[in-house]
């Protein structure tokens, strides 16, 4: 096997596959790259046995070839290597040589045969999305996905297509938040789970650019095809939850306001809320909703503050508890330059929205306060 390619190009595609290698395994070879030619392409694999992703490189080929070698270490060599090309050589000891002006280096392979074949994906549904509406719609939602493996359903985003519109959903017990798109072709209805760390990894792969994705959705996996670049991922088991039935449909309470200036008192108020001497306590912020105002404030052993907003106030006044990440995190996902946020009663969800985008809701349970 000779190689000689690009660095830039070599390493972008390292970078694409690099998370899909596997940190913890009992098998060596899951913590490699399958390095693989064809004609003049070089193809790069990694799979940990839930996330495969396939990336291709343009190479000159010289000599066809295959083989395994540490993700981590390769990594790093082609990193630090100067920007010049790049020859990867296969030598009869069968180890990696790395040529890059200079530099010389020389890695152990490992057998490529021992590589686990990626799943192969019958498709049953499939949509096209432009990769920038994706990369969006999971930076939308992606922050709201469960970390607690005891429910593993909500560590991931339900991909939910009803009646030409994709709905992308993630919930963690304590918040929601949905993005939906406009589908332009006609496709069927079909719902799947996609785990959060595969999702990660598509938003960091895809460009923000209009050139399409391929999603398909088969029965226990889950297939993301570019131009240059393949991801397979399982699906999670369960039943997940039907939240259209949690989203309350009506409000007691709505302010109008300028999403930095409230997202800026959020932030502020959070170095308190966060800094308790007490770490395993969990300190809320307090807001209360006045006639044309909002006062935002926080009190433990650390110290104490308050921030006063005006804001457009519509129906009553209420004093409510939240995690003031929970409330930062969906700001921070919004672009809009002003939100409504509309409150039921002290112990019932809040909702977060764009006045300008009707295709995102953020929702957030309260916290109950003491007395």
């Amino acid at each position: 096997m000779k190689i000689i390619c690009e660095k830039e190009k070599i390493l972008k595609g390292i970078n694409s596959v690099i998370n899909g290698v596997a940190s913890k395994t009992t098998m060596p070879i899951l913590e490699g790259i399958l390095i693989q030619t064809n004609e003049n392409e070089l193809k790069l694999t990694s799979y940990d046995l839930e996330i495969g992703i396939e990336y291709i490189v343009e190479a000159k080929i010289e000599e066809q070839g295959n083989t395994v070698v540490n993700a981590i270490m390769f990594s790093e060599i082609i990193r630090k290597l100067p920007s010049s090309d790049i020859k990867l050589r296969l030598n009869e000891n069968q180890l990696l040589e790395i040529e890059c002006e200079g530099s010389l280096y020389k890695l152990a392979t490992m057998n490529p045969d021992e590589f686990p074949e990626l799943p192969k994906i019958n498709v049953d549904n499939s949509i096209e999305i432009e990769q920038t509406t994706l990369k969006n719609m999971i930076r939308k939602t992606i922050f709201a996905v469960s970390t607690e493996e005891n429910r593993p359903i909500f560590t991931g985003c339900l991909f939910e297509v009803n009646d030409n519109t994709l709905n992308v959903v993630a919930v963690d017990g304590y918040r929601l938040a949905i993005k939906s798109n406009k589908i332009n072709e006609k496709v069927n209805n079909f719902n799947s789970v996609i785990p959060g760390k595969t999702l990660n990894e598509v938003n960091k792969i895809i460009a923000d650019s209009f050139d399409t994705i391929k999603i398909g959705i088969a029965r226990n996996q889950a297939l993301f095809e570019m131009e240059n670049c393949k991801i397979v991922t399982r699906l999670l088991d369960g039943e997940f939850l039907k939240y259209t039935n949690t989203i309350p449909q009506t409000w007691e309470t709505r302010i109008k306001v300028n999403k930095n200036h409230i997202q800026n008192c959020f932030e502020r108020i959070s170095l308190i809320s966060s800094s308790s001497i007490e770490k395993e306590k969990k300190y809320p912020v307090k807001v209360n909703i006045e006639i044309g105002k909002v006062i935002i404030s926080c009190a433990n052993q650390t110290g104490d503050a308050k921030e006063e907003i005006f804001v457009e106030t519509e129906g009553k006044e209420l004093e409510i508890g939240f995690n003031p990440r929970f409330f930062l995190d969906a700001l921070k996902a919004i672009d809009d330059e002003e939100v409504y946020i509309e409150f039921g009663t002290n112990r019932s969800p809040c909702i977060i929205k764009p006045i300008d985008d009707g295709d995102y809701i953020y929702m957030i349970l309260p916290i109950k306060m003491k007395e």
